[in-house]
């Protein structure tokens, strides 16, 4: 299935040089990562009780960047020599607890609630679980779409773009998160075939 992941790579190229300079002053993958972890906790905080819609501007601007930052920390610790036990845990655990933060500010915003958005975020962690427990099988870490982590922050910063600029979402909006729902649950069957076809191979 089709991800934005899959455009991942030409990203990188982008930041390589960017990558090297942090690499020579010193800053360490783990730096980053938390460093992404926190500001997505900060701005989930400030959105949650924002009562002012174009704040929400924040959000679209923030997911482009934490895509780098995330970029940035996976750079380092494959290419600079970074890579710890301490950074595979905090790279998976700070990506879903990031996700449920910039995520949980919606469930204030109609014709959004707790159920809706709440599945999401269980979903979501559900599906980044899934795909880390791909190597416990023998496979690589999975991250099949459809509605993957960069396919999940084009859809919270596109509705973080249209509340900031609207002031309001549009009442058909409220099929948004079972949809997301609805696709997310495929990327989960979509990560467990793969991880199973691709142990087979290795194995075989």
């Amino acid at each position: 299935m089709i991800s934005i992941y899959q455009l991942k790579p030409r990203f990188q190229s982008l930041l390589r040089p960017l990558v090297r300079q942090l690499a020579a002053a010193g800053v360490t993958a783990n730096a980053i990562t938390l460093l992404a972890m926190a500001i997505s906790c900060a701005l989930g905080g400030v959105l949650l009780g924002a009562t002012a819609p174009s704040l929400f501007l924040l959000l679209p601007l923030w997911m482009f960047l934490r895509m780098a930052f995330n970029a940035v920390d996976g750079m380092l610790a494959r290419e600079h020599g970074q890579q710890t036990r301490l950074g595979a845990y905090l790279n998976e655990l700070s990506d879903v607890v990031s996700d449920a933060a910039l995520y949980l500010p919606f469930v204030a915003v109609a014709p959004f609630g707790w159920a809706s958005v709440g599945a999401v975020i269980f979903l979501s962690s559900l599906s980044e679980m899934t795909g880390a427990l791909a190597p416990m099988v023998g496979a690589p870490r999975a991250y099949d779409g459809p509605m993957g982590k960069s396919d999940r922050a084009l859809v919270f910063g596109g509705l973080g773009l249209w509340l900031g600029l609207a002031g309001s979402l549009p009442a058909w909006a409220v099929w948004l998160m079972p949809a997301v729902s609805a696709l997310i649950l495929l990327n989960i069957v979509n990560r467990i075939r793969s991880g199973l076809q691709q142990a087979a191979d290795l194995s075989s």
